[in-house]
């Protein structure tokens, strides 16, 4: 049978035979981590390496009087012991701030603290040994002389004049103020219903199943470091590395193999992990580092830690006027180095209000300095904060005007063709999708259904409430996000493709992987373009010495700025590999395409040769080629947005849960995502990336939170008493998709990693209220914890 096809060059690459593009594939690298051959850095050992662990202050706020280590150093085992005023020598101190965040100041930081401590678990001294337990073992017998000072924990009296301020060279304790103010807001309230409320939000961390890990190994006849590091971003850590140690960035080499969880607690630079690189250059000899699981609680990056005060105005007819908010936060006693700990605060201000139609908008964002851990991103940076205040203030304006929460969000909802826009703050949106995800939401819940079954059941005093919560998300960064403010952190990606000698193809790829499907989309990208079998296309990531410079995973950049990369470099590839087969076949390039590993004729899909063929005779037999041809099958292509800063997504989320009005305890019943990303490439790849950040979002809901006591000591650092959720507490979580792909790429793909985090909470705090609406009260405080809802209700 003959099969008429159009010519290759007019079938889009998304659409072409055998695509991958938008099936569920398993993924490549599964059967090696199902079999637990995995590659971690806890797993690593190195000749001639030594192990560290690092003495932590016990006191939130103090002054270092005198470390006495002559003990330690006596120990069987023990190679050395280092501190602050050692290592400095080594390493260079830094500061987090980017120009482009006006006023944003920090203190220099050092790998290790030198005259000071300004949290509990900041390192006083690094005990450098054989084994990690001789290390624990010596630390034991190090005494430090401490002078205590006042901490300074509350953020709501950290700018107070009668408030210690912990940094004197930086005059007191703001770290960073934006205000913004769009519109005519006086004059919107003064004509409309006004509801204000108080949101708090409880500090937590990301909790990754792999704690951070580094292992350094300076080569002092090379003059060089290799760093094998659990990392988000590889080329970033060489910069800084190389920047800090006196060296070149060509002097530094960072691996990042399998990576167990990051949520972005793994792009930061810690000062742990800095102290672990200056030691294996001031040792000469490998040197390894892995937080421990209290030491992660005290270290790792915390977030959300926010009070914001938030007015909404509404008319009677359910139209929004405006927005107004005061966000307060305390990120600890630094910025984080190098993205800053303002940039969370600064998505809050850039996002309430965000999927609404109102012209006014007021808000300040004021970021203050602290005796606790630092604050830093984490993942959907400012996102729950945001669509919390803004969801809570919506509902608790229908609830005025005695409006159903769906109706007041159909009517103020940016329109599905009002695009493209740009938002009070200046977010500039290309093409978002709100009414018709929450079309599609409403259907799937079946919310009509539900309202008539709530209704039935308080009859019975069982307390159901429905929670619905729309969301913007950002995605694909661009250079305006971090370059733009001095960060050397890459906004563009690249990738590299080449067919071997057997027809099979290698693909290097800067994007790297933390188990959200890095490698399996780039195979499936490659694939698709190039017409060969997912089985013979490898890829290679996380190696600043074997792939293409590029700013790795974080913001949900991987799929829409990576995998463009992988589009256009396979792209190339494959108009290299059609013009040595024409030359070959004696055909045009036009006239054949590459399907199934073979090259066929483009118009009836008759197979002409092989790839693995192609491969031999372009690799072994380059005489046989007519003369002129060179053929180059290798391709590398880079791709930065550029049209639009961010791009963005959105979507709704929906809650369904059960209030115990006498225990307090909540059961979440069922959840439900209608999320738009663009260009799906892998639907299972998604829809898992959405329910991960779903179960991330509720966690924060109901039961996650760093607690701290007055002196700024971290109370809960441990899985007995720091709350995460278990699969016994998630209900089922529905996803569905709207289609708006992006057109600044070919690819159309947007971020999906985040969308879930985004929403959740202020789904399930929405549901909460509804549940609770006989009742009176309201909340607007998460966790949701049992005391909390107890005391709204005056039980306690």
């Amino acid at each position: 049978m003959t099969v008429t096809r159009a010519p290759a060059e007019s079938v889009s690459v998304l659409d072409r035979p055998n695509s991958y593009i938008g099936k569920t594939v398993p993924r490549p690298n599964l059967d090696r981590l199902l079999q637990g051959r995995g590659q971690y850095v806890s797993d690593l050992e190195l000749p001639w390496m030594v192990h560290v662990v690092f003495l932590r202050s016990p006191h939130a706020y103090a002054r270092i009087v005198a470390i006495d280590a002559d003990a330690a150093k006596r120990m069987s085992g023990v190679i050395a012991v280092v501190t602050g005023r050692e290592l400095e020598a080594v390493i260079t101190p830094w500061v987090g701030v980017l120009s482009h965040l006006k006023g944003l100041k920090s203190a220099p930081q050092h790998a290790i603290a030198v005259d000071r401590v300004c949290w509990q678990g900041e390192a006083v001294a690094a005990i450098v040994a054989t084994s990690r337990a001789a290390a624990e073992d010596a630390m034991e017998h190090i005494a430090v002389d401490y002078e205590e000072l006042a901490a300074v924990t509350d953020m709501r009296t950290a700018l107070d004049p009668a408030t210690p301020v912990i940094h004197a060279s930086l005059g007191d304790n703001l770290a960073f103020e934006r205000t913004l103010d769009a519109g005519d807001v006086d004059h919107a309230l003064s004509e409309s219903e006004v509801v204000e409320a108080e949101f708090v939000f409880g500090r937590h961390t990301g909790v990754t199943l792999e704690p951070r890990a580094v292992v350094a190994d300076w080569n002092p006849a090379e003059a060089r470091l290799t760093i094998y590091q659990g990392t988000q971003a590889p080329h970033m850590v060489q910069n800084i590395a190389a920047l800090h140690l006196g060296l070149r960035e060509a002097q530094v080499r960072v691996v990042c193999k399998d990576v167990g969880g990051s949520f972005g607690i793994k792009v930061h630079i810690y000062a742990d992990e800095m102290a672990t690189y200056a030691l294996s250059k001031l040792l000469r000899r490998p040197v390894k580092f892995v937080a421990d699981r209290i030491e992660s609680f005290n270290t790792d990056i915390h977030a959300r830690d926010h009070r914001c005060r938030g007015r909404i105005g509404v008319r009677p007819d359910g139209t929004i006027t405006a927005f107004e908010i005061d966000d307060l936060t305390g990120i600890g006693p630094y910025s984080m180095y190098p993205r800053t700990s303002a940039i969370e605060a600064n998505q809050v201000v850039n996002l309430v209000g965000g999927p609404y139609v109102t012209a006014n908008y007021r808000a300040r964002a004021r970021v203050v300095f602290q005796n606790k851990n630092v604050m830093c991103q984490y993942r959907a940076v400012g996102h729950p904060i945001a669509c919390s205040v803004t969801e809570g203030l919506v509902d608790l304006a229908a609830a005025k005007i005695g409006m159903d929460p769906v109706e007041i969000r159909r009517r103020n909802l940016i329109a599905d063709d009002a695009y493209p826009c740009a938002s009070p703050s200046g977010m500039k949106f290309e093409q978002l999708s709100h009414h018709a995800s929450l079309a599609k939401l409403l259907q799937m819940m079946d919310y009509d259904a539900l309202r008539a079954e709530q209704a039935a059941l308080r009859a019975q005093n069982v307390y159901r409430g429905i929670g619905i919560a729309s969301f913007i998300e950002v995605t694909n960064p661009s250079a305006a996000f971090y370059g733009v403010g001095g960060a050397k952190i890459s906004s563009q990606d690249g990738v590299a493709v080449r067919l071997d000698a057997q027809g099979s193809v290698i693909c290097q790829t800067s994007i790297t992987e933390q188990g959200q499907g890095s490698e399996s989309l780039t195979a499936q990208i490659v694939g698709s373009v190039l017409g060969v079998s997912m089985d013979r296309v490898r890829v290679t990531l996380g190696d600043t010495d074997n792939t293409p410079y590029g700013g790795g995973t974080w913001a949900s950049r991987g799929a829409g700025i990576g995998g463009e990369a992988a589009l256009q470099a396979a792209k190339a590839l494959r108009q290299n590999v059609l013009d040595v087969a024409a030359a070959i076949l004696q055909s045009t390039p036009a006239g054949l395409d590459i399907v199934d590993n073979r090259i066929v004729n483009a118009d009836d899909g008759e197979s002409r040769i092989a790839l693995t063929e192609l491969a031999r005779i372009v690799y072994f037999r380059p005489d046989t080629l007519p003369p002129g041809i060179q053929p180059e099958l290798m391709a590398t292509r880079h791709f930065v947005p550029r049209q639009y800063p961010f791009a963005f997504t959105n979507g709704v989320q929906a809650s369904w849960l059960e209030v115990d009005t006498e225990t307090g305890f909540v059961t979440l019943l069922k959840h439900w995502v209608v999320e738009d990303c663009g260009t799906i490439i892998n639907p299972q790849l998604v829809d898992e990336q959405i329910r991960g950040g779903v179960v991330q979002g509720l966690g924060a809901a109901l039961f996650e939170k760093c607690i701290y006591d007055e002196r700024g000591q971290l109370t809960n650092a441990n899985m007995a008493d720091y709350l995460v959720p278990m699969s016994g507490e998630m209900p089922d979580i529905d996803i569905g998709h709207v289609v708006s792909p992006t057109l600044e790429s070919e690819l159309g793909a947007k971020g999906a990693g985040e969308a879930g985090t985004a929403g959740a909470a202020a789904a399930v705090a929405n549901a909460v209220n509804d549940a609770l609406r006989p009742f009176g009260a309201t909340i607007t405080e998460i966790p949701l914890t049992p005391q909390v809802i107890l005391t709204a209700l005056g039980r306690i």
